[in-house]
């Protein structure tokens, strides 16, 4: 058997994470025996303090697909944390004696314990930067964030840092325009880029170069300075380290969660919008419970006078925020909802809709930002999501100075044009038909694309065709869920696809057939269902069956997909707006 078959993977933690709020390593095994973990944690321990490391956090999480221990670790050190990790992991594997094991010089003997010390202490040796660590330290005791890793270090965010290469320290950290800027994350299961968007819209309205990382790129200001999936660690490194940001608005998806933990130490806020089922099975996140931990890492970063936002019509969220530290500040699509009236009575901020108007709550005083159905961004208020959306990005913008008028401005123009909020709601009319193109990822969202499309439809008494498609690490469950979740709205068709660079480890149509099967258990007929595979030819599809009158729902992925169809819909007549 390969040595790399007896665990899952083994990963470096970079800052806050499931597990604490340091840094460390974890690796994820397939193994549930309590007593093997144990041991398997008592020989990390044992490494440790051969190592000279503090004897700081250890955690294992036994759950139902296998188990995982993460180990807090010296942050110039974090690669030989993983050997240590994966050396107590060999010394008591089950099926350790089927594999040939690497061993010294590279790695660590794991037959051989002192040996293997003398190898780890080497390792630790070349890989230790005591200078970078004298540096951080000095940053922190003036409160100074700092940023380690292979890139170099940062000390100081935005226009008030800068980042020096790992041999070319200073000597100290006396530079007297060090300074921190405003910080807030952004997390959920739907809505997180229309946020960041959102936010660094009012952020620029109040004055401030915003710049922000999300699924599309990295940006500051009008700028994109690097363009793809940046919603993880790298990308909100980038914005931090643009000496041109002045407040820093990060997406922080939960595959960045729980591959590497978060990218910053300190925030002065964070959002979660929401929380519903997708990625079940990775990193040991099998339910809603285990997925609403996962976002909710982002409240470690947030300092003692900070505020963690967050949706009050998320009944895991409510449960959950009894647990959290940090002040909270309640959003929901109800300004009567029980949770945000208790919490103005005392003295809290919250923002929800009362009578059609989003009324937002802060510092004792109840300011009206206007009618929803107004906003551009909810499509004459049928899209509830973005409703929320708003409601949620008014809220932290307040906590964090931005003017109630600065809000209401901001949010009775954004969405008014498609570069506002590229790629999610983009409505589109061609020889007479609907289109919304969007990122629908997901069951919760794609239900939510296809509300604002039945309003539509009912409003037109049309055809409604969809574009179908989903990412290969969903298990087949939740793919099922996809298709029930199209199957619903009894679309007249549905053209199958592949998500272009999500296929992750499924051959090329299998998701399509996956999709297909379910959608015929849901009633739907075989000559409502084609596949064609590439994204790009698949839209092209639905607009050449559609008719005038005709919604059509294109959910579209891959970033490049996306640029050609636009450039098609601009080169045949289609009108975005």
């Amino acid at each position: 058997m390969p040595v790399d078959e007896l665990f899952d993977s083994s990963r470096r933690l970079t800052g806050p994470n499931l597990y604490f709020a340091g840094c460390g390593a974890v690796l994820e095994v397939f193994e549930t025996s309590p007593t093997v973990c144990a041991d398997w944690a008592s020989g990390v321990r044992t490494m440790r303090a051969r190592l000279g490391w503090p004897d700081a956090e250890l955690v294992v999480h036994i759950h139902q697909a296998g188990a995982a221990l993460a180990m807090a670790a010296p942050q110039d050190m974090l690669y030989t944390a993983t050997e240590v990790n994966e050396w107590a992991w060999q010394r008591v594997a089950p099926n350790v004696a089927h594999c040939a094991l690497p061993h010294a010089p590279g790695h660590p003997a794991s037959w051989d314990d002192e040996l293997a010390g003398h190898t780890l202490l080497r390792l630790a040796a070349d890989e230790s930067n005591p200078r970078a660590m004298a540096l951080m330290q000095a940053a922190s005791a003036r409160g100074l964030p700092a940023f380690f890793d292979d890139d170099g270090l940062t000390l100081g965010a935005g226009e008030g840092g800068r980042t020096w290469a790992l041999d070319a320290l200073p000597a100290d950290a006396g530079c007297a325009d060090l300074h921190d800027i405003p910080t807030v994350l952004v997390t959920g299961s739907n809505g997180k880029t229309t946020s960041v968007r959102l936010l660094a819209a009012l952020f620029a309205h109040a004055g401030r170069t915003a710049g922000f990382n999300c699924t599309d790129g990295v940006f500051v200001g009008h700028e994109c300075v690097a363009q793809g999936d940046y919603s993880g660690p790298n990308g909100a490194r980038r914005v931090l380290r643009d000496t041109r940001v002045q407040a820093a608005i990060l997406e922080t998806a939960r595959g960045g969660i729980l591959r590497r933990g978060l990218a910053v130490q300190r925030a002065n806020a964070a959002l979660v919008t929401n929380v519903s089922a997708d990625h079940f099975g990775e990193y040991g996140v099998h339910d809603l419970s285990d997925l609403a931990d996962a976002k909710l890492v982002v409240a470690r970063a947030v300092h003692a006078d900070g505020v963690l936002v967050l949706n009050a019509d998320d009944p895991l969220l409510v449960e959950k925020s009894a647990s959290l530290a940090c002040a909270p500040a309640w959003f929901s699509l109800d300004d009567g909802n029980p949770v945000l009236v208790a919490h103005r009575q005392r003295g809290g901020a919250t923002c929800g809709v009362d009578a059609g108007v989003l009324t937002l709550s802060v510092d004792g005083q109840r300011h009206r930002l206007g009618k929803v159905a107004e906003m551009p961004l909810t499509l004459e208020g049928s899209a509830r999501y973005n409703i929320a959306n708003l409601a949620g990005a008014a809220l932290l913008a307040a906590t964090q100075g931005v003017s109630a008028q600065a809000i209401a401005a901001v949010l009775m123009q954004f969405g008014g044009t498609r570069k506002d909020n590229p790629g999610r709601l983009e409505r589109w009319h061609i020889r007479g038909a609907d289109i919304l193109l969007d990122y629908a990822h997901n069951p919760d969202g794609l239900a939510g694309l296809l509300a604002v499309a039945a309003r539509l439809r009912q409003q037109r008494g049309a055809r409604l065709g969809l574009l179908l498609g989903q990412a290969g690490n969903r298990d087949d469950e939740a793919i099922r869920d996809l298709a029930r979740t199209a199957a619903a709205v009894a679309p007249d068709l549905v053209v199958l696809k592949d998500l272009d660079g999500y296929i992750r480890g499924r051959r090329a149509g299998e998701v399509p057939e996956i999709l297909r099967e379910q959608l015929l258990l849901q009633g739907l007929s075989e000559a409502s269902l084609q596949t064609i595979l590439s994204e790009v030819e698949a839209a092209q599809a639905i607009l050449a069956w559609s008719r005038p009158g005709d919604v059509l729902v294109l959910p579209v992925h891959n970033l490049s997909a996306r640029a050609q169809l636009i450039e098609w819909l601009q080169g045949n007549g289609g009108v975005s707006g």
